[in-house]
């Protein structure tokens, strides 16, 4: 009983998390999602991505509503942004069960690096 009260503690812990960075950036709450699923939750590679789309889809509805509200956002770079994200999310949801665990492991890892470099450089 302990260890499975333990185990969804850390789960909402980290679901927190993966909300904060979601809503703070705007976006990047998968790239914390996925390995708090793998590690923390001992799910498959594929199962971790799964979860992490259809999680992060209430999470941005979310935060998209709080910054809709905000004088900052522009509606129609939201539009644009929006229909771009979705054509992209089903596209990747197709592709991500097509493509083997392992090649998955290394898009997303070379993914992260990618982002990483570029928030250090630019």
């Amino acid at each position: 009983m302990f260890k499975k009260t333990f185990k969804n503690f850390k789960l909402l812990i980290g679901s927190a998390f993966v909300g904060i960075i979601n809503g703070f950036f705007g976006g990047g709450g998968g790239m914390v999602c996925v390995p708090i699923l793998e590690k923390g939750m001992n799910l498959s590679n594929k199962q971790a991505h799964a979860t992490t789309i259809a999680v992060i889809l209430p999470i941005s509805i979310f935060s998209a509503i709080v910054w809709g509200f905000s004088s900052t956002a522009d509606s129609l770079t939201i539009v644009w942004v929006g229909i771009g994200s979705v054509i992209g999310g089903i596209t990747g949801a197709i592709l991500l069960k097509k493509i083997e665990s392992k090649m998955v492991k290394i898009i997303f890892s070379l993914i992260v690096l990618a982002a990483g470099i570029r928030e250090i450089f630019w």
